[in-house]
């Protein structure tokens, strides 16, 4: 395979140029948010408001949790952007977990979950974590025990489903409420539909770097700034990443290409949390990228050292220009 020098946030050469010129700050339309609602949902879990309502119940609920301590929102809290905050997250167990835990803003769009690709489905992911040992450590037949002994839950559960609290609908609700964690148009999106006073000088030449001389739109690309595809950029090479799903050695050390979308507000980075700060991330692709990765794999990226560190700062303007609106969500009262 063919290695060239790339991007911020690590990929592969899969795109044609963008045919930037070498001032120009223009950035291609289909990398416009056009989203307005919640994410589609599939066949067979339809969306409505009652289950997207009883789906942010059980997300709040410590119930949930073996402990009766720790809910969804213990590890993705709607004001740290849906994430935790910590450079790996913290479970039932009270010891790191393995990997950062990623915001969950926009996740219903997505093909894939979690940094290897693990699961295709908000519905599949919903009960993983809660059954860990070292996340929510708890039994699903205890579970829904407790929840039918819960009088709000068993009506809410026979007006949505039709049937008394099952762990199928716990994930159905989940997902649905997961769902409508959609955020709105940043100061990015607004200058492609004509407000050219929404992004800063700096920003606009991080936006002039981003797509042209650093690459960064090869792999970050589409309305998400992301092409959900799995590449080995050398963060660190102790985990074996996206190998562990498909038993391939050509996919140890891989990770999947995170969204930069309300990027600024959701470190630490990478998926074992070793970036503190997006200018640290930048300088890691732009100076650190291992030029090496263990056991003869090639590496699917490296660094940027014909660019200069000056395009730091106005890559970090540019990506914190990618914050839009988050979904206003408070705590519910809960059954």
């Amino acid at each position: 395979m063919c290695v060239r020098q790339l991007l911020l946030f690590g990929c592969l050469v899969v795109a044609t140029s963008l045919g930037l010129a070498a001032r120009e700050s223009v950035a291609p339309k289909d990398f416009l948010w056009r989203t307005t609602g919640p994410a589609p949902s599939p066949k067979e879990n339809p969306a409505t408001a009652e289950k997207v309502e009883l789906g942010k119940q059980l997300f709040f609920d410590p119930r949930l949790s073996g402990n009766n301590k720790i809910s969804c929102a213990t590890c993705h809290d709607p004001k740290k952007a849906f994430a935790d905050g910590l450079s790996r997250g913290k479970g039932i167990s009270g010891k790191p977990l393995p990997r950062n835990t990623p915001s969950l803003l926009n996740v219903g769009f997505y093909k894939t979950l979690h940094w290897d690709g693990k699961v295709r489905s908000l519905e599949e992911q919903a009960l993983l974590p809660i059954q860990h040992p070292d996340e929510m450590g708890q039994n699903l037949d205890e579970l829904e025990a407790e929840l039918n002994a819960v009088p709000g839950y068993v009506n809410q559960f026979q007006k949505v489903f039709g049937t008394k609290v099952t762990r199928t609908g716990i994930a159905q609700a989940l997902a649905a409420f997961q769902r409508t964690l959609v955020t709105g148009k940043s100061p990015f999106d607004r200058y492609l539909e004509g407000d050219k006073k929404a992004l800063s000088p700096l920003a606009l030449e991080g936006m002039r770097i981003f797509f042209g001389p650093a690459e960064c739109s090869r792999c970050h690309s589409g309305p998400f700034f992301t092409d959900q595809q799995f590449y080995r950029v050398g963060a660190s090479f102790r985990d074996p990443g996206r190998e562990n799903i498909t038993g391939k050695k050509e996919d140890r050390f891989a990770f999947r290409t995170p969204t930069l979308r309300n990027i600024a507000l959701t470190p630490p980075y990478m998926h074992d949390g070793s970036a503190r700060s997006l200018h640290s991330v930048v300088t890691f692709y732009y100076r650190d990228v291992p030029t090496k990765a263990p056991l003869g794999l090639e590496m699917h990226i490296l660094p940027l050292m014909g660019q200069s560190l000056n395009d730091v700062a106005p890559l970090v303007a540019f990506l914190e220009s990618l914050t839009g609106p988050m979904p206003e969500i408070e705590p519910p009262k809960l059954p």
